[in-house]
């Protein structure tokens, strides 16, 4: 009878905690942005990317978003951004949006409340020191328990979800795999979401290597690249 009661418990803070919140946020909130809110002349995508910085590979693909005259958006990881302050200044030179990406890009349903309200309390103060103004966080795989909303209103931040996701990260996802579904499921008004570094080994090097032929192709298509910035 104990042992009932005790699965009772779980699977009631499961469900409270973690499902029903991740269930509203993602699907009922008004705070949370998945595609691009506004109608514009020109079609207009966002690009935008996760993790980062990497030293490995944000350079190389800061170097084919200054190639192609195009911004995107970066959503940092702020124990990341701490270590590679030459790139992240360099993304702010550039004028690529930036936005955070949790403290240690833990998974909301792996925190405990308080871990909750440390990654935004902490993340947001080193952001603070190297003199960034964060108004938008994207929450790692986009889940939320019953503090992310909360938490991310609470400190003025919209949270950017996606509407496209090449799958980049997953081992053995090929440049040519991703650039098709980039080509194929890129529509207007898309928040398209990449990785600039974590994922299977050496994965972001897909990703690049799908960028250097599928930003062509999209500015061939029509499409205006804008910024998270432009779109709040």
């Amino acid at each position: 009878m104990i042992v009932m009661y005790v699965l009772l418990i779980i699977v009631l803070i499961f469900v409270f905690y973690m499902v029903l919140p991740n269930y509203i946020a993602r699907n009922r909130s008004k705070d949370v942005v998945k595609t691009i809110p506004f109608n514009k002349e020109k079609k207009c995508i966002a690009l935008t990317f996760d993790d980062g910085p990497d030293p490995l590979y944000t350079n190389r693909l800061l170097d084919i978003l200054k190639r192609n005259n195009v911004k995107a958006t970066f959503f940092l990881v702020a124990h990341k951004a701490e270590q590679n302050i030459d790139i992240v200044n360099k993304m702010k030179h550039e004028g690529h949006g930036i936005g955070m990406h949790t403290l240690y890009h833990k998974s909301a349903w792996l925190s405990f409340p308080w871990e909750t309200i440390n990654e935004f309390r902490k993340g947001l103060g080193i952001f603070k020191r190297l003199g960034i103004n964060i108004t938008y966080y994207r929450p790692p795989w986009g889940t939320f328990n019953a503090l992310t909303l909360k938490s991310a209103l609470k400190n003025k931040l919209k949270i950017i979800l996606w509407t496209v996701e090449a799958y980049d990260w997953r081992k053995n996802n090929s440049a040519s795999n991703i650039e098709k579904i980039l080509l194929d499921r890129t529509k207007d008004k898309d928040i398209i979401v990449l990785h600039d570094s974590g994922g299977a080994k050496g994965a972001p090097n897909n990703t690049l290597d799908a960028l250097e032929s599928t930003i062509p192709k999209l500015l061939k298509s029509g499409y205006n690249f804008i910024t998270i910035d432009e779109i709040i």
